[in-house]
């Protein structure tokens, strides 16, 4: 993808964290979630690109949308031939924890050339995902038990060493008593399992795995983010509910026992990832308002250019006389 586009994706997350952060604190989770919404959509339809939607959100939450198949773009509407790109977006992860004010919630894109992404239908996933370190040790048909030993060994370390990242979510009651049971410290999270997916690749943050169920489409946009970090995300389809199920078959998907690697979820080769903070995480800080500007922290990353960046971005209000600081 050409490097406007690129400039261009990481200006839409950063948008986008900017206008859901204006809602922090007010309890107003879809409000919040309708405000990354619009303003991605009118940052994407700025871009020369013929973009489409392969990954949007909302049915599963019924929130606003950025529908699957939506066209966005210059592409469509001018008669210049602008590249084609299939696009996964999650306007506002952790739309409760912008609504309460509370750590971990960002705005995230991924984008590829056109069929470089699955295109996962909204239902659940079981995933387990790691960084580099641990990519050849793990797999998600082993038992809770021997992945623990393996990451345990992958880092030359004792499980009790080892911090595992958890939804807080009944359905994980087993999981979490396996992982105690192995001897292993866990972390659990009220939402937002793409951050703490994310988290388990970067050296620094204390999160050595992430595991559990969590949203089909978020495992995408994790697998995206692997394919840049050389991690590994590896996710099996987890219907919980009767209407899942026919929702799987009606789109083809006929094994339930497939184990998709980071390489079949995001399958491109020009991939394009970028997540901006909304509230301070153990990845980035938070949108920052001050007189006279906004300041953003982004994770931005491209797989062809083989480059991961952390970009802090001040927005300066026009005629402001602002100094810029580091802190």
């Amino acid at each position: 993808m050409e490097s406007s586009l690129e400039i261009g994706f990481l200006r839409v997350t950063e948008k986008a964290a900017i206008a859901a952060a204006r809602t922090m604190g007010y309890g107003k989770r879809k409000y919040s979630d309708q405000v990354a919404v619009e303003s991605m959509r009118e940052e994407l339809n700025r871009l020369k690109m013929r973009g489409t939607i392969v990954i949007g959100e909302g049915e599963r939450d019924k929130a606003p949308m950025l529908y699957v198949g939506e066209p966005l773009g210059r592409g469509w509407t001018e008669g210049e031939i602008y590249p084609e790109v299939d696009i996964a977006v999650d306007p506002l992860e952790g739309t409760n924890l912008c609504a309460t004010g509370s750590p971990g919630s960002i705005a995230v894109l991924a984008a590829s050339e056109k069929g470089g992404l699955l295109n996962a239908p909204d239902v659940y996933m079981d995933k387990l995902v790691v960084g580099p370190t641990a990519a050849e040790y793990v797999d998600l048909q082993k038992s809770v038990t021997e992945n623990l030993g393996q990451l345990a060994e992958a880092f030359k370390r004792d499980i009790d060493e080892l911090t595992v990242v958890v939804l807080d979510r009944e359905r994980h009651h087993d999981l979490i008593a396996q992982i105690r049971e192995a001897g292993a410290r866990i972390k659990l999270i009220s939402d937002g399992d793409l951050s703490a997916g994310i988290s388990a690749a970067v050296r620094g943050t204390g999160i050595h795995c992430a595991m559990g169920i969590g949203g089909a489409p978020e495992g995408v946009l994790t697998a995206a983010a692997m394919r840049c970090l050389n991690g590994r995300m590896q996710g099996r389809l987890k219907p919980l509910e009767k209407w899942q199920e026919e929702r799987l078959r009606s789109m083809g998907y006929v094994d339930g026992n497939k184990v998709y690697d980071t390489a079949e979820l995001a399958s491109g080769n020009d991939i394009i990832f970028s997540a901006t903070g909304v509230t301070d995480g153990d990845l980035l800080r938070g949108v920052r308002f001050f007189g006279g500007g906004i300041r953003v922290s982004s994770l931005f990353m491209s797989l062809k250019s083989n480059q991961i960046r952390f970009v802090d971005t001040i927005y300066r209000e026009e005629g402001s006389r602002l100094a810029v600081s580091f802190t």
